[in-house]
């Protein structure tokens, strides 16, 4: 069984920066790709980032191209959400999740379906 278990949201101003990190409990997180995902209160669940085992595939959503930035250290089993030039548009709760098992490293999910973990999520509040 895999624990996710996000941290580093919290509530910054309009411009300001936040390092998400979510620690996977499991022994094979070098073998799952990784995603973010946040849902924002009356709108769907919907992909943020994501990232492939090897690291070098990402994944990001057009709204967040070019101010937020998923990578991962799998000696640590941590995924991380660098997320700069917040917006208030970007709150939400971001939550991780983990595939069960990739067989391609180099192969990440857009689609919630296809993942198979989750963790409980952490609060983003932005202000303008």
């Amino acid at each position: 069984q895999v624990h996710l278990a996000e941290s580093g949201g919290g509530l910054v101003q309009a411009g300001e920066s936040l390092r998400l990190s979510c620690v996977d409990s499991g022994r094979t997180f070098s073998m799952q790709s990784m995603g973010w995902f946040r849902q924002a209160p009356g709108k769907e669940r919907e992909i943020v980032a994501a990232i492939s085992r090897s690291g070098l595939s990402r994944h990001y959503a057009d709204s967040v191209k070019g101010r937020f930035s998923i990578f991962r250290d799998n000696d640590k089993n941590t995924v991380y959400l660098q997320m700069n030039s917040l917006k208030p548009e970007d709150t939400a709760v971001y939550l991780c999740a983990a595939d069960r098992y990739t067989r391609s490293v180099d192969l990440y999910y857009t689609d919630q379906s296809e993942y198979d973990f989750w963790g409980q999520g952490t609060q983003v509040t932005v202000s303008s």
